[in-house]
């Protein structure tokens, strides 16, 4: 039987030995003393494992998504609900669409379910084993207890994860070395983070308080959801889908978001609510607690507000200019690793066939929902089916 090397033990390198483990001997090399520590990280606030989205509607949130099309289509939420229930884990789906496992798992028994799963498959499992490059011949070393040794194995699959969360082990130093073997990566870059705003003294009261139900919206691209106001700016699960193009837009010189606070109400509704109310009364007629209010008045021009015959479209059009994104220790995951251009279709390394690589290594981008472990454990499924293939 022929053996595979799996560096990496997140759920890309974990669901490529489960599919792995019936036709090779595998081995998982982990440099932490556990396997999947970002696994449980990310289920901290509930894990959310995949979402139900389907077809063009779950390759739209995925860049880019030709690339990744096929790989969602061969192993999509369909497939990743089939795989937890046969671990038993059963999910189930949220009112939003996201996916969960059922009521009362917690995400270090879900954990547990596939390390089983991989454990009676017979995959080895050897923790406190972390890469440190390659030797001449472009085999991988690992450390283990201060001694290097050379992986034997003829085929390796690399699930090193990127950048985010590094007390986690997920560094991206490892670029480094794929470097020195030809192959170009992409620096990091945060994703699915926060957003630098100058803020006055009377926003920054509010910080931790949601703004529920709004909308934000950046270059043609809106989002429904919620925002958090920060110390720092804002974040939120309607902050995250908009990072690519406010990255894109702060690379290219300026970046602003648009925060619609009534996204239900028309400004036609806006103002037939406003007419007949008082000059103070305003805000209460339109149900907007103090956290919007200070975000309106902040952000529109004193002797507009002041004016407020343009309130119904102020309401909608709350113009904010960011300055930056948080950084990469913040971030939720990240951009970046090796560049798309140095893989094959089926994720081998166009220099180094023997080497493939799935999960946050490569260079792709998804916002929360679901998407990102979905993705993770897809390109894992999918290098590992082309490895069997061959």
């Amino acid at each position: 039987m022929n053996s595979v090397a799996i560096i990496g033990g997140g759920p890309a390198g974990l669901i490529a030995a489960d599919r792995l483990a019936a036709t090779h001997e595998v081995h998982v090399y982990e440099q932490g003393r556990t396997l999947g520590r970002k696994f449980l990280v990310a289920g901290e606030g509930g894990l959310n494992i995949t979402n139900s989205a389907a077809g063009e509607e779950l390759i739209a949130h995925y860049s880019p998504p030709d690339r990744m099309r096929e790989i969602l289509e061969a192993f999509g939420p369909a497939e990743l609900r089939a795989w937890l229930e046969g671990l038993g884990v059963p999910p189930y789906v949220g009112s939003s669409g996201r996916v969960f496992p059922e009521r009362g798992i917690k995400p270090a028994e879900v954990l547990k379910a596939i390390m089983e799963r991989v454990n009676d498959n017979g995959v080895f499992v050897h923790t406190d084993h972390r890469f440190v490059g390659f030797d001449d011949e472009v085999r991988p070393l690992v450390e283990h207890a201060g001694t290097r040794a050379v992986i034997e194995a003829k085929i390796v699959v690399f699930a090193l994860g990127g950048a985010s969360w590094p007390k986690t082990g997920s560094t991206g130093t490892w670029t480094k070395h794929f470097e020195s073997i030809g192959v170009r990566t992409v620096p990091f870059r945060a994703s699915n983070c926060g957003v630098e705003v100058d803020l006055s003294d009377a926003i920054r009261v509010h910080a931790g308080k949601p703004l529920k139900n709004v909308a934000v919206s950046c270059g043609e691209r809106s989002v429904r959801g919620e925002v958090t106001i920060t110390e720092y700016g804002l974040e939120g699960n309607a902050i995250y889908p908009l990072v690519p193009a406010i990255r894109e837009a702060l690379e290219a010189g300026a970046a602003e978001i648009t925060l619609d606070l009534k996204p239900d109400l028309t400004a036609e509704q806006i103002d037939d609510k406003l007419k007949d109310a008082a000059w103070k009364e305003r805000m209460s007629a339109l149900r907007l607690d103090r956290p919007s209010v200070t975000l309106l008045k902040t952000f529109t021009p004193f002797e507009r507000y002041v004016d407020g015959r343009t309130m119904a479209e102020d309401v909608k059009r709350v113009q904010i200019p960011v300055t930056g994104l948080r950084p990469i220790a913040e971030a939720i995951s990240t951009v970046g690793g090796i560049a798309l251009d140095q893989v094959s279709p089926n994720l081998s390394l166009i220099m180094h066939p023997h080497l493939f690589v799935a999960g946050e290594m490569l260079d792709w981008d998804a916002p929360t929902g679901g998407f990102l472990l979905q993705g993770a454990f897809s390109t894992g499924h999918w290098a590992a089916a082309a490895i069997v293939k061959r």
